[in-house]
């Protein structure tokens, strides 16, 4: 069975100051474009676009295994930098029920603390899904509030 490499209509590479770089096959270079991904949660290797610095598209991407391998990981390498995102696992103690509050977290990249600036700052994702944005702009994930402990449920219940 032979395998074929995947081709695309443009070419990706990081310059010599690390930026992301497009050629498009008619040869226009765009410096500095990022990846951006249309379902970050439910759908994260499908449905992403290359955009420019200004935010104008320039190539939509169906799925990322579409890609050829070396286009793949210049893409995943970039995402991981962007959308770093930790996911709460437990939420251990909060200083306050008042806002700003300081919360004691578990998460699946080690133990941690947020500060919640306000109740604004948590939004639901779906029914059970939650985005939670510390005072740093750093965004928390919780995948499903049902399946945290009963004690994180009792806290974030105070808060939403």
């Amino acid at each position: 069975m032979e395998t074929t490499t995947p081709t695309v209509d443009f070419e990706l590479t990081l310059n010599a100051a690390g930026r992301l770089q497009l050629t498009t096959s008619e040869g226009t270079v765009y410096t500095g474009v990022f990846p951006v991904r249309a379902f970050p949660i439910a759908a994260p290797d499908e449905g992403l676009s290359l955009l420019t610095q200004d935010s104008r598209e320039l190539v939509w991407i169906e799925r990322l295994a579409d890609l050829p391998d070396a286009t793949r990981t210049i893409i995943e390498n970039e995402l991981a930098i962007r959308e770093f995102m930790p996911e709460i696992l437990r939420i251990k103690h909060v200083s306050s029920f008042a806002t700003p509050s300081t919360w004691a977290l578990d998460t699946n990249k080690g133990e941690t603390e947020l500060v919640l600036k306000t109740e604004d700052h948590i939004r639901r994702l779906g029914r059970n899904s939650l985005i939670i944005t510390d005072g740093h702009g750093i965004n928390f994930l919780v995948r499903d509030t049902e399946q945290l402990d009963k004690h994180s449920k009792k806290i974030l219940d105070r808060f939403l």
